[in-house]
Formats: C-alpha cells, sequence, structure tokens
C-alpha cells in the first residue's frame, strides 16, 4: 500500500486529510506535536494511521525524522500552518518569524529531509497553500506572504526535481470548516488586543470591518472532505497539475481576480474584507 506523511495532522484540514487517505487504503504516517494528539489520530483507523511526534519549527525534530519514518515512503502532505493576524505596521518581527518558520521554513525542511526517500519511489510533494498564496488581503497581510513564499518555493521545487519524476503539487482551499476558522473571531480578538492604544484607534476600522464579515465568511466556509479529496486527486493523478483550487467557484473566482487591473482588485478585497 502506498505510504504518505502528513504534517499538522492533529486537527482541521490536516486531520481530514489522515482520516480520508487511510480509509483509501493509504498507510498514513500523522505528524502531530504531542503524544495526546497522537492517540487521537491514530485510534480512528488503527491499521492504516500511525505517528510521529513533529512540530515543524523544532529543528530537533526534523533531525529524527530519518529515524522514525518507514524507508519506503510515496509522499508528503506539508500541512502544518499557522495564521498571524494584524495590519502590516503591528506585526512584531517575533510573529514574522514564527509565521515564516511555520509555514514555509518548516515545510521546506520537513519535504528535504523526506526526499531522498521520495526520489527512490518517484513519490509526490504536496504542500497545503491558500488562495492568499496568490491574492493578499488586508489584516493577515503576514499569513498571505507566508503562503506566497511557499508557492513560490513549490514552482521552484517542481522544476528542480522534474528529472526525478517527483510530482509537486500545490492546494489552495478557500475558507473551509476547520475549528480555527469557526473560531475567527477569537482570533481577530486577540490580535486586537496585543495592539497598542493608538493602533486600535488608527484600525479600528479595519477591525470593526472584518469582524462584521467574519459571519459571512463561515457560513460559505466548504467541508475539510472536498480539500482531502483534491489531496488525493494530486497524489494519485497520473499528471498531478501545478495548482489545485478547491471548488468550482472559487476556480472561476481566483481566475477572475487574478486577470483584473490591480486598482480594481484592490478595491474588491478591500470590500470583501471590510477595510476602509
Amino acid at each position: 500500500m502506498p505510504s504518505v506523511l502528513v504534517t499538522g495532522a492533529a486537527r482541521g484540514i490536516g486531520r481530514s486529510i489522515v482520516e480520508h487517505l487511510a480509509s483509501q487504503g493509504w498507510d498514513v504516517i500523522a505528524g502531530v506535536r504531542s503524544e495526546r494528539d497522537a492517540s487521537a489520530i491514530t485510534a480512528l483507523n488503527p491499521q492504516r494511521i500511525t505517528t510521529v511526534i513533529l512540530d515543524v519549527s523544532d529543528a530537533g525534530h526534523i533531525a529524527r525524522l530519518d529515524a522514525a519514518l518507514p524507508q519506503w515512503l510515496d509522499a508528503v502532505v506539508n500541512n502544518a500552518g499557522i495564521v498571524v493576524t494584524g495590519p502590516m505596521e503591528t506585526v512584531s518581527p517575533e510573529d514574522w518569524r514564527e509565521q515564516l518558520e511555520v509555514n514555509v521554513i518548516g515545510a521546506l525542511a520537513v519535504t528535504q529531509a523526506v526526499l531522498p526517500r521520495l526520489r527512490r519511489s518517484r513519490g509526490r510533494v504536496v504542500f497545503i497553500s491558500s488562495g492568499n498564496g496568490r491574492l493578499s488581503m488586508p489584516m493577515i497581510g503576514a499569513y498571505c506572504a507566508s503562503k506566497f513564499a511557499l508557492e513560490a518555493a513549490a514552482d521552484a521545487m517542481r522544476m528542480e526535481l522534474r528529472p526525478w519524476r517527483i510530482g509537486v503539487s500545490i492546494v489552495e482551499p478557500s475558507q473551509t470548516d476547520t475549528d480555527m476558522w469557526r473560531t475567527a473571531d477569537d482570533m481577530v480578538a486577540r490580535a486586537e488586543a496585543m495592539l497598542t492604544t493608538e493602533q486600535r484607534e488608527l484600525y479600528a476600522r479595519h477591525i470593526a470591518g472584518i469582524e462584521k464579515r467574519i459571519p459571512l465568511s463561515q457560513k460559505l466556509a466548504v467541508p475539510t472532505e472536498k480539500v482531502s479529496a483534491v489531496v488525493e486527486e494530486a497524489l494519485t493523478a497520473r499528471r498531478p497539475r501545478a495548482r489545485y483550487v478547491v471548488g468550482v467557484g472559487p476556480r472561476l473566482q481566483m481566475v477572475a481576480m487574478t486577470h483584473m487591473p490591480t486598482r480594481m482588485r484592490d478595491r474588491v478585497l478591500r470590500v470583501i474584507s471590510g477595510s476602509p
């Protein structure tokens, strides 16, 4: 049976990917950050799911991957990620480092660690990005920057690994029904609490706008199963595509937005995000 390492597997999209691939006959190694998470994810399908303690921002965990993984590996799904919110003016250097460390450097470090195995198996690399890997929006600029960087790295890697027939694909979900998205209002509230009084006054309209639009975005969120199905396609297609946008609607929107004049696109994205 084919085998795959999935990072950020404890919840949300990662958990759904693990459960879905296991149900389709894959042997899944789920990367989680605690023994408690390991027990919970293994219980979903003990015959198909094993775990490895893996914080992608921990160099020690990355170094121990080689000894922890089976010698044969068919794929890696780089799903682990975080979202740093707030106006660009207010994002601290420490928050920038954490955002990039998890979403970009961690994903690339894991991929580097498993590439010798994937070269032997002519395997697949999948990066879970976002629509915000091609469209940047107000108030989540650090997150968008991390996804832009991830996609640029994936594009270069796809070309570099061509001689060994290792497929590299990017999956771009839109709003997805995860626990993180369901508590987006709490995330915004925490980001606001970190601002100084002056910063809260400067960006009050931005914050109010995004808070107003969260309920609608939550209603439009797609089930995680849709993302999992697209990941399976990227892993099994005879000729995997470079990019997979999850959902017909988001695919059409992406085409329209990326071909729109910049000034018009800025206006549309400000309206969508509730920015003044």
